[in-house]
């Protein structure tokens, strides 16, 4: 996952992209909120730890810039780093479009944890997303049966939109993407294929009886 850093201060900068490279992330770092900015844009991190208080650009800005041009497919969380201890303030904050904040100076613990909970939640995103995608390329492929069908009495066949008559199954084939294998229920079994199957047998043993009748015994 990877992970971008804004902080104009060289010591604090240094030292959150040691413990976050420690910690197994990828880091990319911005020492003001106008490269901050940039590299959201061009380097798409999964989350952005935005100081407050920085040149050209502060979080505030960084963080509402950004709500600008994320997407469904991509939208990091934002923690934001200050100060700053008054409610409004972290109001402000919250309200700009930050996910989490952070005040100064924090417990390496509880940054830890903060970090932890921000990817997560930049994981389950990723795989809800993933789930939309697949469902709509499925609901992309399913053709629906809708409407009236017109259905022969006696046929069973179906008119379809160009008026013509066709079986059942071809229909649903065309507009479906459902295949066909065919069978025998047992009801058709009982009431059409054993009588036809029985007549074929009395047919035949007919015709053997005719035959054998028909041959002289042999002496």
């Amino acid at each position: 996952m990877k992970i971008l850093i804004a902080e104009d201060d060289c010591v604090s900068r240094c030292l959150l992209k040691a413990t976050l490279q420690h910690w197994g992330y990828e880091v990319a770092v911005a020492i003001n909120g106008q490269e901050a900015l940039e590299l959201l844009q061009k380097e798409k991190p999964d989350l952005a730890i935005l100081d407050w208080m920085m040149p050209k650009l502060d979080g505030i800005e960084v963080t509402r810039a950004l709500r600008e041009f994320a997407t469904p497919e991509w939208a990091p969380y934002v923690i934001l780093l200050t100060a700053k201890t008054e409610k409004p303030d972290v109001v402000a904050g919250l309200e700009a479009g930050a996910d989490d904040y952070l005040t100064k100076p924090f417990d390496l613990n509880e940054f830890r944890a903060r970090v932890s909970a921000g990817a997560r939640i930049v994981n389950l995103q990723k795989d809800l997303v993933g789930r939309l995608k697949e469902l709509e390329d499925a609901l992309a492929n399913v053709r629906q049966l809708q409407g009236m069908l017109p259905i022969c009495s006696y046929c069973k066949k179906v008119r379809d939109d160009s008026n013509y008559w066709q079986q059942v199954e071809q229909y649903i084939g065309d507009h479906t993407d459902l295949k066909f294998s065919h069978g025998i229920c047992p009801t058709c079994y009982e009431n059409t294929v054993k009588p036809h199957l029985q007549a074929h047998r009395q047919k035949s043993e007919a015709l053997n009886s005719q035959i054998l009748g028909q041959v002289s015994p042999t002496e």
